[in-house]
């Protein structure tokens, strides 16, 4: 089942001579559950497209539609209260809140909605992510790869129909960043979680099941990594 489709998106920078076409009708759709990596040098649009997937921007032309709603039919209110219940994000630089310990990090999105959190849920994602005996730390007090887990915790916790990841191993170690890309796979297959991660580094993009390469703003390939068919 299709949770995500990209319809001849366009993201036009300027006018005339001077126009930088940043998408230049993109298309493509990610099946629920699926884990699919989006692979492109600087410059090439994959930025620029994550930010039109997650609603953060508006295309020029084009179609977004996550769970049966085109995103950009809505008006921004309307569209960010649909992106905080069925985008989660995870960002290269953590993006926690430092005055709020990991438990309140984790449960902010739930508590912004207005909505009570899932004690069982919850026990499920931290277990899984192996946050236990941490949730009373700050920020401050978490390594790196701590403070991912928290974030991919976040990004978790309302049950969203997609997550997006920025580059999310970008300030990681190689080993942590293995351990990371690793959970985001464990959560995608656990939850039947739908994730779609930006990444210039070819190594990484191998853990997903499915790699989309994209260049000059234009859809250019796409391919399952051997031995990562979808489950």
């Amino acid at each position: 089942m299709e949770i995500l489709q990209a319809k001849d998106l366009k993201k036009i920078y300027g006018s005339g001579e001077n126009a930088v076409h940043a998408l230049d009708g993109v298309n493509f759709s990610v099946d629920k559950g699926e884990f699919v990596a989006v692979v492109g040098t600087s410059g090439s649009g994959k930025s620029t497209l994550l930010h039109m997937l997650g609603g953060l921007d508006r295309p020029t032309d084009g179609k977004v539609i996550v769970d049966g709603k085109d995103i950009f039919s809505l008006k921004d209110e309307a569209l960010t209260i649909f992106r905080r219940r069925k985008i989660g994000f995870v960002f290269q630089a953590y993006n926690l809140v430092p005055v709020l310990n990991v438990h309140e990090n984790i449960v902010l999105p739930v508590q912004l909605d207005g909505s009570e959190v899932e004690k069982s849920f919850m026990d499920q994602i931290v277990q899984t992510l192996g946050l236990d005996g941490r949730l009373d730390a700050l920020p401050n007090q978490l390594s790196g790869g701590q403070q991912q887990r928290v974030a991919i915790a976040r990004a978790l916790i309302a049950a969203p129909a997609i997550i997006l990841a920025d580059e999310p191993t970008g300030n990681l170690d190689s080993k942590t960043s293995q351990d990371v890309l690793s959970l985001l796979k464990v959560t995608s297959r656990k939850f039947t979680q739908t994730i779609v991660m930006i990444t210039h580094n070819e190594e990484i993009a191998q853990m997903a099941d499915r790699i989309i390469r994209i260049e000059d703003g234009r859809i250019v390939s796409g391919h399952t990594p051997a031995g990562n068919s979808p489950a």
